[in-house]
């Protein structure tokens, strides 16, 4: 055994024999294993687009993470009954008529191509049957960039 493994081997088995083995999780913690009965309510936090690629390219990357609520690709009345609690995200712009959902969960909603000025982003998180069950509103400005060089 070379000695680096020995080393490793070693400070291993004195951890382990040191050490309680405990979960480092709430003891509530959600798990896709096991439903979960009366699950708290979910929230969405959702951050200003960072500033950098926005003021360099005009492109608006907005982060968000969401708590009690998983985005995952499922619709329909069947994923409603996943456990802990699934759906995705639906995502307007400007106030306009139409939206898109988002189920991909990246942690962050890319936006391109918007003119320059004032715009808002109204993110939400839903149920796999599109309801609705809360929102944050996104106000940034797309400066004027010169895209010529992209």
């Amino acid at each position: 055994m070379t000695m680096i493994a020995r080393a490793l081997a070693t400070a291993g088995f004195v951890l382990a024999a040191g050490t309680h083995i405990h979960a480092q999780t709430p003891q509530h913690a959600a798990t896709q294993f096991l439903p979960i009965k009366n699950e708290p309510a979910p929230k969405l936090f959702v951050d200003q687009p960072l500033p950098g690629p926005l003021i360099t390219r005009g492109v608006a990357i907005i982060p968000y993470r969401a708590e009690n609520f998983r985005i995952l690709p499922i619709f329909g009345a069947s994923a409603t009954d996943v456990s802990p609690r699934a759906g995705h995200l639906h995502v307007s712009i400007d106030d306009l008529p139409w939206r898109w959902a988002d189920a991909g969960g990246t942690g962050a909603i890319v936006l391109t191509g918007l003119p320059p000025g004032e715009h808002k982003a109204l993110i939400e998180i839903a149920t796999p049957k599109h309801e609705v069950l809360g929102g944050k509103v996104v106000k940034f400005t797309v400066p004027t960039v010169d895209r010529s060089h992209h």
